[in-house]
């Protein structure tokens, strides 16, 4: 008698799906710079750690381009970059240090005033002050052209639009309306605002 294959099969696809990267969410930069809710999905230690973008979709990794106005070296044994990448609304803070050795490196041979693109998991830290402060740990750093960067702020207007229409009808976003009490109408005006920066 054949016995049934369907625990044993899902299992394994089961296992393998825990361990998939989530994708990277497209956000400007103003946008990020109001990030204040972090909230992990699931109780065990390897649950994914997520920040809530305010126009409402949850985000672990982030996915920006943008030119790099600043670039330093900090540190001496613990070595790590410290970087701004600007695109048309704002700065992204973004660093990479011993646990980046990828982006660190790839940063090491990036000239400041380069167009970037840049992949990475967003942190929001209260400052001594009350405020928060919100950077990016950099997973890569990938120097590109003008007309790349052009086409992610046309594509990344794109989602925020659809961000904002979608308000309100969906999980994330009611979570984000009730935290941030926000409007989004904001975001409609921000992604409009960064097209009206650029010049296909």
């Amino acid at each position: 008698m054949n016995t049934p294959t369907q625990t044993p099969s899902s299992a394994p696809a089961n296992t393998q799906r825990r361990y998939i990267r989530e994708p990277a969410r497209r956000a400007f930069a103003a946008e990020v710079r109001e990030i204040r809710l972090t909230f992990k999905d699931g109780e065990d230690e390897k649950s994914p750690v997520y920040v809530m973008l305010p126009s409402g979709i949850r985000c672990n990794r982030l996915f920006f381009c943008g030119q790099m106005i600043r670039k330093e070296l900090k540190g001496d044994e613990n070595a790590f970059y410290s970087v701004r990448v600007q695109d048309p609304t704002g700065i992204f803070f973004v660093n990479a240090g011993s646990y980046q050795p990828e982006a660190k490196q790839q940063i090491s041979r990036i000239d400041e005033s380069a167009w970037v693109a840049v992949v990475g998991k967003a942190q929001a830290r209260d400052t001594p002050d009350g405020a928060t402060f919100v950077s990016i740990r950099a997973e890569t750093v990938t120097e590109i052209d003008e007309d790349t960067y052009r086409k992610w702020v046309d594509e990344t207007a794109g989602q925020t639009l659809d961000r904002a229409d979608a308000f309100g009808e969906t999980e994330d976003s009611k979570k984000a309306r009730e935290f941030y009490a926000n409007d989004p109408e904001t975001y409609r005006q921000m992604a409009l605002h960064a097209l009206q920066r650029i010049t296909f």
